[in-house]
């Protein structure tokens, strides 16, 4: 049995694994085996080379929570089993804080990268598209891959050293409000997108820019559909098909 603590180069190990967290999924556990594979480097340097059979078991049981939030749990749950092993009390153990933060960090994740950090890259990257630049496609893979990589390290991180008290520490990040925030500006810049292919269509076409404000009411439909709750993904992809049916017609 070897020294109850992860090293630098264990962490990066599970890191790197992290990224086929989903790249094998079944009916009955879901993403089970992929968080297997992803927290086996720590499992070895609490266990050694010959790992028990019950405890491949016990972490092998049915898993499902956001892919960008699953280093986290994983670094959690490493040290609620050294903890363990080192036979001291635990107020939750392993097994029990992973029922327990599955879905809440599921529903997170889904609202903060799906719902905020992608519509926003992406509407950045229409943007850029717009000003004629080939660069629109690196900045919406950048803007949108530099927070779950970073969510992916600290939460690790995080996890790792903090046990339980991560968890706090994610509540005062405030992460659902910030999906709020990212979702109100996507609307915000999708209004800004409009206006200013506007204006560009009306130049174009040897038009007043007053016909410009034509699209004002169309602004203000997305406005009040955001308040009505739309996604803004969905927004985004009503927007280019939109444009894109404009640029055939005209």
């Amino acid at each position: 049995m070897k020294e109850n603590r992860l090293s630098s180069l264990t962490l990066l190990r599970m890191y790197l694994r992290s990224f086929l967290l989903q790249a094998s999924w079944n009916f009955e556990k879901l993403q089970n085996l992929g968080f297997v594979y992803l927290i086996l480097p720590g499992l070895h340097s609490l266990y050694g080379d010959e790992i028990p059979a019950e405890v491949c078991k016990r972490h092998g049981g049915y898993f499902n929570t956001h892919p960008y939030f699953a280093p986290l749990v994983a670094g959690t749950i490493l040290r609620l089993e050294a903890r363990s092993l080192a036979g001291e009390d635990l107020a939750v153990d392993a097994e029990t804080y992973k029922s327990m933060v599955m879905a809440p960090f599921a529903a997170m994740g889904d609202a903060l990268f799906w719902g905020g950090v992608r519509p926003l890259a992406a509407l950045v990257g229409l943007l850029v598209a717009s000003q004629g630049s080939l660069w629109a496609p690196v900045v919406f893979l950048v803007l949108f891959n530099l927070p779950h990589l970073v969510s992916r390290g600290s939460g690790l991180l995080l996890g790792a050293l903090q046990e339980l008290r991560a968890i706090e520490t994610v509540q005062k990040c405030r992460l659902p409000d910030l999906a709020i925030r990212l979702k109100e500006s996507t609307t915000i810049l999708i209004g800004v997108l409009c206006a200013y292919l506007s204006f560009k269509g009306c130049e174009h076409q040897s038009l007043s820019v007053v016909w410009g404000f034509a699209l004002l009411p169309v602004v203000l439909l997305f406005a009040w559909m955001a308040h009505k709750g739309v996604t803004s993904l969905f927004l985004v992809l009503l927007t280019t098909s939109s444009l894109l049916l404009l640029a055939l017609v005209f």
